[in-house]
């Protein structure tokens, strides 16, 4: 018998039920790095799986939702407060940051919840109902309103792990998918112990150790082969408060100009050296003005025909007299005489919505909310990403900070690149969890494309990454540490499955799933 909706109950009832979404919605966030608790985290899923099938109404199967999905998010984004506290005018902003927005994503939780509850057939097929609108609200949250892919189910398993090389065939969502279908199958054995249940449940068992098993096949076949060029990734340790403080100018510039000029390691002189982004405090523009000396300092540091990769903001004109910012990526190499030619610009193409620009801009600055920038004005999209063509390298596409988050961003076919650049500022997070969930979010991107990632950041988590997510001589800038990295840049792998066909099977596999669960049992009615 389906139990009486919790709405309706008494308040006994209706704290147990909160209660348990709050913690089925932790757990799932807890097995996320850093805190690698995957065994009770995943099983948080079938958990969810009977919190909306057991729930009175739709209405009731959204709350649940929003409630586990709202603590899901809390754990794993609580660090976005961080940022606002780097600004003292912007603490009073924190505590709203920290609770809108998992309040907002766990909309999505919500609303494939109260989905499931409306259109749930009876029998074993609500498993693969469940799995699909649960896998198609993820999908959605990577993509609506400019889109927030943080966390995703599939990114559970640590990067560069077994399970985590069946992103290279279908990403971190059909990985996503794979999880919850495979975890949510164990949900009849509650209700039920007969042999249907529990063959759903030896499948679900299967297809999460086929997984394992096929990735684990995958690692020990891999064979890094050596594309010739030596990297150097540089992190100076400089915290956010201390970036803008105009004391501390000299000294920021001079911590990156001695670490780029430092001793070579065995491996000889580095063909490239990557700063992160915002890595000083000025912009482009002050950097090039021929009064100033931080361009000499930096072609100082460098060796003739040595390529330098690092993020810095811009003011330029975009083409109507009115000028535009930019967050940029530029690729600079020494010519000799202190001087430094600038090969290759890249504008930020996916912008943080209240970091980098206001949704709403002109309503949010009357309301006293400011993005996050040090520019007079938000910055301007740049147009897609396009690779690199550099100088004595191979072509490389940048990435910068938030940018890969998003999976299918590297171009493929003819202009795809042989490895990707990820200038990033997680110093605005200090030593949370963020940089640390950031870190292993972008190894996905090597996992998928099968291209080595070079991934620069102030203040840590810093290493190039090869193609199967793996720290380089497992050599990471942990957060809070200074120091350079240098390495030899892998080269990529053939183009993966995923390269060439990006979402579209796990579209099509949702839908199936979907389809499968809504259909089934269709003009049956559930016992009562």
């Amino acid at each position: 018998m389906t139990p009486p909706d919790w709405t309706r109950s008494g308040a006994g009832q209706r704290l147990t039920v909160i209660a348990a979404s709050l913690v089925v919605g932790a757990l799932a966030a807890l097995a996320h790095p850093p805190f690698g608790l995957l065994f009770p985290g995943l099983l948080a899923y079938p958990a969810l799986l009977i919190l909306g099938d057991r729930a009175g109404s739709v209405r009731a199967a959204f709350w649940r939702g929003w409630l586990a999905g709202f603590a899901y998010f809390f754990i794993g984004c609580w660090w976005v407060a961080e940022a606002f506290l780097v600004n003292p005018d912007q603490a009073w902003m924190a505590p709203f940051a920290a609770c809108l927005l998992p309040a907002g994503m766990g909309l999505f939780w919500g609303g494939a919840l109260a989905l499931f509850r409306r259109v749930r057939r009876p029998g074993l097929a609500k498993v693969a109902l469940f799995a699909g609108l649960f896998c198609l609200f993820e999908w959605l949250r990577g993509w609506v309103l400019t889109g927030f892919p943080w966390n995703p189910a599939g990114a559970s398993w640590a990067a560069g792990s077994a399970a985590s090389q069946t992103a290279a065939l279908v990403g971190v969502y059909g990985l996503g998918l794979i999880t919850v279908l495979g975890t949510a199958a164990f949900a009849p054995l509650v209700e039920r112990r007969d042999r249907k249940a529990i063959i759903v449940a030896g499948a679900g068992l299967a297809l999460i150790a086929v997984t394992i098993i096929g990735g684990a096949v995958r690692l020990a076949r891999a064979e890094p082969t050596d594309s010739g060029t030596v990297i150097r990734i540089v992190q100076a340790n400089i915290e956010q408060q201390a970036k803008w403080t105009p004391e501390n100018f000299a000294a920021i510039v001079e911590s990156y100009v001695s670490l780029t000029a430092g001793p070579e390691s065995d491996l000889g002189r580095p063909d490239v050296v990557i700063w992160p982004e915002g890595a000083l405090p000025t912009t482009f523009n002050d950097i090039v003005d021929p009064r100033s000396w931080v361009a000499p300092a930096m072609a100082e540091a460098l060796d003739e025909g040595q390529v330098l990769i690092v993020g810095l903001s811009r003011a330029y004109d975009r083409g109507d007299g009115q000028a535009a910012y930019g967050n940029s990526a530029f690729a600079m190499t020494d010519i000799g005489a202190g001087g430094l030619r600038v090969d290759a610009v890249y504008d930020k193409h996916h912008l943080v919505p209240f970091g980098e620009y206001l949704p709403a801009g002109p309503l949010m600055s009357r309301l006293g909310v400011r993005s996050l920038v040090h520019v007079p004005s938000d910055f301007t999209p740049g147009p897609a990403p396009q690779p690199f063509d550099l100088p004595g390298l191979p072509q490389v596409q940048p990435l910068i900070c938030y940018e890969s988050l998003f999976p299918g961003m590297t171009p493929d076919g003819a202009e795809r690149p042989a490895w990707i650049v990820n200038p990033s500022n997680d110093a605005w997070y200090g030593a949370t969890s963020g940089p640390v969930q950031n870190f292993n979010l972008s190894a996905y991107r090597a996992i998928e494309e099968g291209l080595p990632m070079a991934r620069a950041t102030p203040t840590g988590v810093s290493a190039l990454i090869d193609p199967w997510g793996r720290p380089v001589d497992e050599r990471k800038l942990e957060t809070g540490a200074r120091g350079v990295i240098d390495a030899r840049l892998p080269q990529a792998l053939e183009p993966t499955p995923y390269s060439r066909w990006g979402d579209w099977p796990i579209v099509l596999a949702v839908a199936g799933l979907i389809g499968l669960g809504a259909l089934s049992g269709r003009g049956r009615r559930e016992a009562a």
